[in-house]
């Protein structure tokens, strides 16, 4: 089992959970991240430290989430690692809460 970033990070990016991460396995795009489900090992550590709540383990994801573990796995072979914590998007704050965001998820 490995873990999968939802939607809840998109124009968010959030990299409270990439500091806690002992193996690397997130990936950074323009406005998300994902999990490389080849390098995750199940430690559960970024879970709790996500602002949002956009991380779930991958039985456990939502059933309108579903589609993100396509993704992650998708995007993880495209994009590039990213091992230090950085500052979220500048706006942030004002799509943390807000649904439906996948049509504004850039590749």
């Amino acid at each position: 089992m490995t873990y999968v970033v939802t939607e809840s990070c998109i124009r968010c990016k959030y990299t409270d959970c990439v500091d806690v991460c002992p193996v690397d396995c997130f990936r950074e795009g323009p406005n998300f991240l994902v999990i490389d489900p080849d390098e995750c090992i199940d430690c559960t550590l970024c879970v709790a430290e996500c602002p949002v709540e956009a991380i779930f383990a991958e039985d456990d994801v939502p059933e309108n989430q579903r589609r993100f573990i396509a993704i992650n796995a998708e995007l993880a072979k495209q994009w590039p690692a990213i091992v230090e914590r950085k500052d979220p998007l500048s706006d942030a704050d004002e799509w943390a809460k807000r649904t439906d965001k996948l049509p504004e998820l850039k590749r």
